[in-house]
């Protein structure tokens, strides 16, 4: 076992943590959960006193990106898509990830959020796969962007947000204020819980 499923086993994998599908964590058991992937990750990361945790089990017109503030135990969730590849029926459920190249997935797994810069979907914000099922994040591009199909209007006129291609997509609003609280250095966590 290795990368993202050895931390998954090491913090008590799908029983860690109340299933987000279901119920909504409350934030002390959502910061428990997170400081638990951090001390799994401390070595990888230089910044710990916040953390980002996606959890893909929940559908994506529910907030299922979670911010964690490790030192107050604050925790705000967003809204954020998931790559088309991971759901091809457009269904809004997250269905399987994938580390491939062209794939058009979402990779599970730890990342280091790294520098911010401006691209095609303007200000962004880089990020390195730490394990194995997520280690080509660079090369495919996979960052923190903004994008129109992940703002709230999407849910109410289609029911769910857009796609990405594997990217952590949020609305505008929500990405300004991610990238300004997450910053560089941090762990930012994908999963199904």
């Amino acid at each position: 076992m290795t990368g993202g499923a050895a931390v998954l086993a090491a913090v008590g994998g799908l029983g860690a943590m109340p299933a987000a599908a279901k119920a909504a964590p409350s934030g002390k058991e959502f910061a428990a959960f997170a400081q638990r992937l951090v001390a799994q990750n401390a070595g990888r990361i230089s910044l710990t006193d916040r953390v980002g945790v996606v959890d893909y089990a929940a559908p994506s017109w529910r907030p299922r990106f979670y911010l964690v503030d490790m030192i107050s135990g604050e925790v705000s969730s967003y809204l954020v898509s998931h790559g088309r590849g991971s759901d091809p029926g457009h269904t809004g459920w997250l269905q399987r990830f994938s580390n491939k190249i062209g794939s058009n997935a979402s990779s599970g797994g730890a990342y280091r959020t790294g520098a911010n810069y401006v691209g095609k979907h303007g200000p962004s914000m880089r990020l390195d796969g730490l394990d194995p099922e997520n280690s080509n994040a660079r090369r495919r591009a996979i960052v923190v962007h903004a994008a129109w199909y992940a703002a709230p209007d999407m849910i109410d006129k289609y029911g769910k947000l857009g796609r990405s291609e594997g990217c952590f997509a949020f609305s505008e609003k929500d990405r300004q204020e991610v990238m300004a609280r997450l910053g560089e250095g941090r762990l930012l966590y994908a999963g199904k819980f």
